[in-house]
């Protein structure tokens, strides 16, 4: 290990594609710095790394910019929600009620 260096992994993920990076990065080094020198702007041009959310092993990070990252950190860039989960659990809960309706009604 070198003085001063952490290894941290960065993911980011689509439907389709995903991409996973081992970094060397200086002790000390934030959560979003870290996300910015990954270089996956470039693989990736649609996602805004300076304001995009993170989370570190699943857990979501309130600020990014505080969050000092340690050795074996797995920093993971999530992506915007298309749909608010709970209004789909909503309209799959209605749907599912009107289809149980129209079994009884038959």
């Amino acid at each position: 290990m070198v003085e001063g260096v952490i290894w941290v992994e960065v993911v980011y993920a689509l439907a389709g594609r995903q991409e996973l990076m081992r970094l060397a990065l200086p002790r000390g080094i934030n959560a979003r710095e870290a996300v910015l020198r990954s270089g996956l702007d470039a693989k990736f041009p649609d996602v805004d790394l300076a304001g995009c959310p993170l989370g570190i092993f699943g857990k979501a990070l309130p600020r990014p910019e505080e969050r000092l990252l340690e050795e074996g950190d797995r920093l993971e860039i999530y992506r915007p929600l298309i749909a608010d989960p709970k209004e789909v659990r909503k309209q799959r809960a209605a749907k599912a009620a009107q289809v149980r309706a129209g079994e009884r009604d038959a």
